[in-house]
């Protein structure tokens, strides 16, 4: 049995299709490729197929990661010829490898996500509201769910905040924030925290695993 590990992209035709619709997009396209991936055991066995971590709706990326077994060997070039035919517009194929099958879950690995974000405002105010959040020791949040409010401190899920590209009033700002069980950091509400508007389009580019 073999391990690949894909990294691809998400574009904007399919930025609001959601994380089951996606696995389900991959296993049809899959299949259709003629890949003989491996099935769980038990009394309902589905394909080993598993993402590193969902990506929120509306947000676009080049940096998923995904796990998949299979029961033959094929190359990562025959398997991106293969695969890339069966893929609708907006998911590319940017990178296949073979990983020891031993290894953890992919879920377990991911430590944190990186993301570019366009915002609006002037540089110099919003430089000062990066400089005055990574200062804090705590930020207490509020996010509004479905199931109710939930409290906690975004603080400790902001690795890193950094100022991009500037003009004409409006940019780009970087964000490394915490990603995992214990909890994840979400643009969005970043941007909230440093006082600015709405922002633009959000996209992830890196995704940073335990063994990186």
């Amino acid at each position: 049995m073999n391990r690949l590990r894909i990294r691809f992209g998400r574009g904007d035709s399919v930025k609001f299709i959601s994380h089951l619709d996606i696995i389900r997009l991959w296993h049809r396209a899959l299949r259709r490729a003629g890949i003989d991936l491996a099935y769980s055991e038990g009394f309902n066995p589905h394909p080993r197929i598993s993402l590193a971590a969902p990506l929120a709706l509306g947000i676009t990326s080049d940096a998923e990661l995904m796990d998949i077994f299979i029961n033959h060997h094929i190359s990562p070039h025959s398997f991106t010829a293969l695969v890339s035919r069966q893929l609708p517009p907006g998911i590319e194929i940017l990178q296949v490898c073979l990983v020891a099958p031993t290894l953890p879950a992919l879920q377990s690995q991911v430590r944190f996500a990186e993301y570019t974000v366009k915002v609006e405002g002037k540089t110099d105010d919003v430089k000062a509201a990066i400089a005055s959040l990574l200062a804090k020791e705590s930020l207490p949040w509020q996010h509004q769910r479905d199931t109710g409010t939930r409290s906690y401190d975004l603080r400790p899920l902001i690795d890193d905040l950094w100022l991009g590209s500037w003009h004409n009033g409006g940019g780009i700002i970087g964000m490394r924030l915490r990603c995992g069980s214990n909890g994840s950091g979400r643009p969005e509400q970043v941007v909230k925290a440093l006082g600015l508007e709405e922002p633009g389009a959000i996209h992830r580019t890196k995704l940073i695993l335990e063994t990186s």
